[in-house]
């Protein structure tokens, strides 16, 4: 009996720890640590690394951000000059994942990285995939 109102209340504890983070600094450009639930066009490690994002004359942030809000659970957590945080909420655990996007010259600078636990089992990989086809659809990259 123990064991099964202790699972409400991690459950609860868990999606508790996953919410909104109101400040955080530019990590767009920061290689991704060691744990297997950040990908990031910054990062040479072949397991993290995403093909680089060219950017076409017509991208600004604004066609970006838009582009970026139709992925799931997505919404702006910040934007500043060229600079996009974007936060990705899961359904069911209410997890949050950060995307980054930085324009720099003609590139788009991308790292999608989970706030807890070790493993995205390729969450993170499969947004920027996503991310990849929508700005394609959008001609927003080359």
């Amino acid at each position: 009996m123990k064991k099964v109102a202790l699972l409400p209340i991690t459950l609860l504890s868990l999606t508790a720890c996953s919410q909104g983070i109101t400040t955080m600094t530019d990590r767009s450009q920061t290689p991704c640590g060691d744990k297997p639930n950040c990908v990031s066009t910054q990062d040479s490690r072949q397991e993290y690394h995403l093909k680089p994002f060219t950017l076409a004359e017509s991208a600004t942030v604004d066609a970006i951000e838009q582009a970026a809000l139709a992925l799931p659970g997505a919404k702006t957590a910040v934007k500043e000059g060229n600079y996009l945080r974007i936060e990705c909420t899961s359904k069911i655990m209410r997890f949050v994942d950060d995307l980054e996007l930085k324009i720099e010259g003609d590139t788009l600078i991308v790292r999608s990285e989970s706030r807890v636990g070790y493993s995205d089992f390729g969450v993170n990989r499969k947004r920027a995939d996503q991310l990849r086809s929508l700005l394609t659809s959008a001609k927003l990259i080359k």
